[in-house]
């Protein structure tokens, strides 16, 4: 077993511009993930396998739901920590970061902003400390980049709902113990459901033989004929925007997380470049490797800042559903690009478990999809600043 060497880069400075608090959250992140992560996350990645132990020290440095305010549970942190935290999780595995994103983003925050006070005060303070998890049901195996095309639906049955459809693509519904699910009411109009294990007539396979997030439990969730009760229906917000919602909250995580992924990489190839020895000298010498290491630190800055600007808009309820998709896109094909560069700086030690940048390198190829595909939020970028609209 490999120690955990990592030293984030900082050629920016930016620590100068996080507050003290920024750093103790970001800190205790890193070190929870050199100490828990970093061990054990290739074999379990090698095993396709989710290592659950790891629940309890992702809610103890704050990761599920760290802006939810602190009578729900929550850490109440602002949008900067969340980054951070994101950040560091992801430079232990994309997969991690996506349990922590689902809990945090797409169960947390629905329940909190489209909730009842009696469903937040139901859900929120044991998913926040790990003693529930919790899934999002959006995608569908018809219905990806459009869910407004979803068929899962629900019919009023006068002292319940009556859920049927199906969802694909889903993080942590192996073992979740709720779902926020996305259905169409019997006038098409989509609303938010949370749906509990043991609820009859639903279930969560889990899929298998992927290559990527190897290390995080995806799954379906099938819905026959499940009694819902009235009490479950998210009542403050309705429509396809509700759930979009959430995605922009997810989204920003993610444009911090490939940071996380990036830093990895590129530590990794940085010192394995002034380590290895050809033709007398550490390859770091070489212009070639010297070009690949410099421009991977150029886009890490330049992620870096793009992130921490957002952020700063997010704190302010400003950033725009648009810049959150400009930055996930740009960020996460900055890390996929490293990973490759990285990969190639390694040679053949590259593509082995020894070394962590063919696990990023296949997770991020899942990344570079959810929560929205590479082309769609090209096309989110386009509609913002043309005002057309390409997707119809």
């Amino acid at each position: 077993m490999k120690p955990d060497l990592f030293e984030a880069p900082d050629y920016y400075n930016l620590d100068e511009l996080l507050t003290e608090e920024h750093k103790l959250v970001r800190d205790a992140a890193r070190e929870w993930v050199k100490r828990d992560v970093s061990p054990i996350i290739e074999e379990f990645a090698q095993k396709a396998e989710f290592p659950n132990q790891i629940i309890n020290g992702l809610a103890e440095i704050g990761a599920f739901g760290p802006y939810i305010p602190e009578e729900y549970g929550g850490a109440g942190l602002d949008q900067i920590s969340y980054g951070l935290i994101m950040q560091e999780i992801e430079r232990g595995d994309s997969g991690v970061r996506s349990t922590a994103s689902v809990q945090s983003s797409l169960v947390m925050y629905p329940i909190w902003k489209y909730g009842s006070e009696e469903q937040r005060q139901k859900y929120l303070p044991k998913l926040a400390s790990g003693e529930w998890m919790g899934s999002f049901g959006l995608t569908e195996p018809d219905h990806g980049s459009n869910p407004g095309g979803m068929t899962t639906n629900y019919k009023d049955m006068g002292d319940h709902y009556l859920l049927n459809g199906a969802k694909l693509w889903i993080s942590n519904s192996p073992f979740c113990d709720i779902a926020v699910v996305w259905a169409k009411n019997e006038e098409g109009r989509i609303h938010g459901l949370i749906v509990e294990r043991g609820m009859e007539g639903f279930s969560t396979p889990e899929t298998h033989n992927k290559w990527s997030l190897r290390a995080s439990a995806t799954g379906e969730l099938i819905f026959q004929d499940v009694k819902v009760p009235k009490d479950n229906l998210l009542p403050n917000k309705s429509g396809l925007g509700a759930p979009l919602g959430c995605l922009d909250s997810a989204r920003y995580g993610i444009a911090w997380g490939a940071i996380g992924a990036a830093m990895d990489c590129y530590d990794t190839a940085l010192r394995y470049a002034k380590e290895r020895i050809q033709f007398g000298k550490p390859i770091a010498a070489f212009q070639l490797q010297q070009k690949k290491l410099a421009e991977m630190i150029t886009e890490i800055t330049k992620a870096q800042l793009l992130a921490f600007r957002l952020g700063q808009l997010k704190n302010e309820n400003r950033a725009s559903s648009a810049q959150i998709s400009m930055a996930k896109r740009n960020n996460v094909e900055m890390a996929i690009n490293i990973a490759r560069e990285a990969r190639q700086i390694l040679g053949g030690m590259g593509i082995t478990g020894e070394y962590s940048i063919m696990r990023h390198m296949m997770n991020l190829e899942s990344v570079i999809t959810y929560e929205g595909t590479h082309d769609i939020h090209l096309l989110i970028t386009g509609l913002d600043i043309t005002g057309l609209n390409a997707f119809k």
